[in-house]
């Protein structure tokens, strides 16, 4: 709920907050990120729910956002490489199994989904290892919660962590091997999702 700390949790292991206490541990070992580029360098990206897509710009436009891949012209005039951005948008779109009739389409064409999908497969292009997503399914109809429910299912086979932040215990139990509520910014339980229900979770989400 709001003011469980969701969005500070986010902050800090992506490297915008500096954490005051405890430690963040990545693959056994503990970490700290100064700046959120550090914490990108280290295979950890970050999916807001505002998405942070250029509208205006196609899938591979936004794939390269702020990294955009250069050739020369004339052997010395720097342009930007279109093909290799659709190259990559095409091979990177089609292993999330991800189909539009014009990739070079603007992504504001998009639906709710399908603008998911863009910004996930940002992340799997740069090779995230660990994607937290905030609230990816809030906006979205049942049908387009289904897809990125789909697709982050393909993330957990491919064997990269997904941190899913949400307050929908439907998709929730969906997705996810392990459950941690917070409660007013302190832990309230963790669970495996084998082993707990739906009503247990509400009491700890409660504090019934």
């Amino acid at each position: 709920d709001n003011g469980a700390g969701k969005t500070t949790l986010i902050k800090a292991i992506s490297g915008v907050f500096q954490p005051t206490g405890g430690e963040i541990l990545l693959r056994g070992q503990p970490v700290t990120f100064a700046t959120p580029q550090e914490a990108r360098e280290k295979g950890i990206e970050t999916i807001y729910q505002d998405l942070a897509l250029a509208d205006n710009l196609s899938i591979g436009a936004n794939i390269f956002l702020g990294r955009e891949p250069m050739r020369k012209a004339f052997g010395f005039l720097p342009v930007l490489d279109r093909k290799a951005m659709a190259v990559a948008a095409k091979q990177t779109m089609g292993r999330l199994d991800f189909h539009v009739s014009r990739l070079d389409a603007p992504v504001s064409n998009f639906s709710g989904g399908q603008r998911q999908a863009v910004a996930i497969g940002r992340a799997v292009y740069w090779d995230a290892q660990i994607l937290i997503m905030d609230e990816p399914t809030a906006a979205l109809g049942v049908p387009e919660q289904r897809k990125v429910i789909s697709l982050i299912h393909q993330l957990k086979a491919q064997g990269r962590g997904v941190i899913f932040i949400s307050h929908n215990l439907q998709d929730i139990f969906a997705v996810s091997d392990r459950i941690v509520v917070l409660r007013r910014g302190i832990q309230a339980g963790e669970r495996k999702i084998s082993e707990t229900n739906h009503d247990e979770v509400v009491k700890l989400m409660v504090g019934g």
